[in-house]
């Protein structure tokens, strides 16, 4: 723990100014926060800088908001299922489509960041709590919401805040986690918003998303 510590106090400076530059993006136009919103859909199993690259090349081309299905699953190389990923950001692209273009902000209940992320959950395909959590953290509004990705549960398990790795991460046993994480990291003093890209700097040496 004492490690964790000293690596959190190191690091503690840039992870804020990445933490600053999230909640920047909530005050972006819509179509920024779109493309995050497309970023987390792309992310289960996948490399999270793979994904990235891919948003980029959807930007770029002007896809993410007018392209097709099949246009958009030729930009998602190296992501997996590209099929079905493909069409879950067409999907979204229309839920949140208005006369007026895409409309998210509006939709987003900042002030119960928990019934946000239970509403994400229910209507964007793709998403489960570890998805909308990543979310709403890289639009700046999830600092009490844990993403329970691989590396976080692996770390969770290292340092005795779970058991062991549960296989499946249903609603219960992930609000229970997050719960745990949430106690554990309060007594330490690590602010729950910095503990994921703590962890992902730890097994990735880069501070990313």
């Amino acid at each position: 723990m004492k490690a964790l510590l000293k690596e959190h106090k190191s690091k503690r400076t840039e992870i804020r100014n990445r933490l600053w530059d999230f909640k920047r993006v909530y005050d972006k136009r819509d179509k920024e926060i779109f493309s995050e919103l497309c970023f987390c859909v792309l992310t289960p199993q996948a490399k999270a800088v793979v994904c990235d690259a891919a948003i980029k090349r959807m930007e770029k081309k002007g896809l993410l908001l007018n392209g097709s299905r099949e246009d958009i699953r030729a930009c998602l190389k190296g992501v997996r299922f590209p099929n079905n990923k493909a069409g879950y950001l067409v999907e979204a692209r229309e839920f949140f489509r208005n006369e007026k273009g895409i409309d998210i902000k509006g939709r987003l209940d900042t002030k119960d960041i928990f019934k946000t992320r239970e509403w994400l959950v229910r209507h964007i395909k793709g998403f489960g709590y570890k998805e909308a959590s990543h979310f709403l953290r890289n639009i700046g509004l999830g600092k009490d919401l844990a993403i329970l990705d691989r590396h976080i549960l692996r770390n969770l398990k290292r340092y005795k805040v779970i058991r062991a790795i549960p296989e499946t991460l249903a609603k219960k046993r992930y609000l229970a986690i997050e719960n745990k994480m949430r106690k554990f990291f309060k007594r330490v003093n690590i602010p729950m918003g910095e503990i994921d890209l703590l962890f992902w700097s730890k097994e990735t040496g880069k501070i990313f998303k």
